[in-house]
């Protein structure tokens, strides 16, 4: 059975929003819709809708025209097995000390790494992308420079690749939020897998909006690997739920969007450790500052 997706641009998330609740409506009915910010500095929105039915190309156009959308690209979907795509696509990746591999790389797994299975399924999250990689490097770099994590957070956590890393390498257990319900149960499954089910905790929240992250704060390191504006919506929650001098890893953020972070989170009482680029991707490691 065919399969076709509509995608459009609109330069504001409000507007995206409300074209995406309205093509809940359409027939032929969607059988998905999303909403996503371009990571491309613009500012924009995509929304994607699929169907298994090509859907009326006039009203799409007046749906977008409506709303102050582009026009619809509408196009059939090749039938692929991405399951097999990835495993052939993926290759292990090495970050630091850390291993991230899918089970059909098991065999390549070195004796002398921290192995972290994320399968193939998964793929978001997988260390493959620059800013989770930039992530486990940067706390491979912080743990080999003496700071031993004893409260740790993933905010935004997707697989939980980085909650999984920081309980691989410390003692402490470690919780991962994710505002996403499937990233959560995800999250999960991979702990399970990895055999650190009993030392990482996933729960669906919003930021630090749950009672069990209220409870183990305040953290020592918290990572938030997410998009720039979240991340600077947060910044002040990460301030009053870091200990002073504990430790934020952000990513999720074009390299021309970090000054804007930066200069966020120096306003919420953090200073600048380092900033790291892989690609067009930057990492950022933030220390809060001593209250005085």
């Amino acid at each position: 059975m065919p399969t076709y997706s509509a995608l459009t641009t609109l330069p504001a998330r409000e507007s995206a929003e409300a074209l995406a609740e309205a093509m809940e409506n359409f027939l032929p009915e969607p059988t998905g819709i999303g909403v996503f910010e371009i990571e491309d500095g613009s500012g924009n929105f995509e929304v994607g809708v699929y169907f298994e039915e090509e859907p009326d190309a006039i009203e799409l156009a007046l749906l977008a025209a409506i709303y102050g959308a582009k026009p619809f690209a509408v196009s059939e979907v090749p039938q692929t097995d991405w399951v097999a795509h990835v495993k052939r696509e993926l290759q292990p990746v090495e970050a630091g000390r850390f291993f991230v591999y899918g089970s059909h790389d098991a065999e390549l797994v070195p004796a002398d790494r921290v192995a972290l299975l994320i399968e193939a399924a998964m793929a978001f999250g997988t260390g493959h992308h620059g800013t989770t990689k930039g992530c486990l490097l940067a706390l491979d770099r912080l743990d080999r420079a003496g700071f031993r994590g004893r409260r740790v957070a993933d905010i935004g956590c997707g697989t939980a690749v980085l909650a999984m890393a920081a309980a691989s390498i410390w003692p402490e257990p470690v919780i991962a939020s994710d505002i996403d319900a499937v990233a959560v149960e995800v999250a999960k499954a991979n702990a399970e897998a990895n055999g650190l089910g009993d030392r990482v905790t996933c729960v669906e929240a919003a930021g630090f909006d749950h009672p069990e992250l209220a409870a183990r704060a305040p953290y020592d390191l918290v990572f938030a690997n997410i998009l720039k504006g979240p991340l600077i919506q947060l910044a002040p929650e990460m301030a009053s739920a870091i200990a002073p001098d504990g430790y934020a890893i952000l990513s999720g953020l074009l390299a021309t969007q970090a000054d804007e972070v930066i200069a966020a989170y120096k306003t919420a009482g953090f200073v600048l450790v380092s900033r790291d680029e892989i690609a067009e991707w930057a990492t950022l490691v933030l220390k809060r500052r001593q209250i005085r």
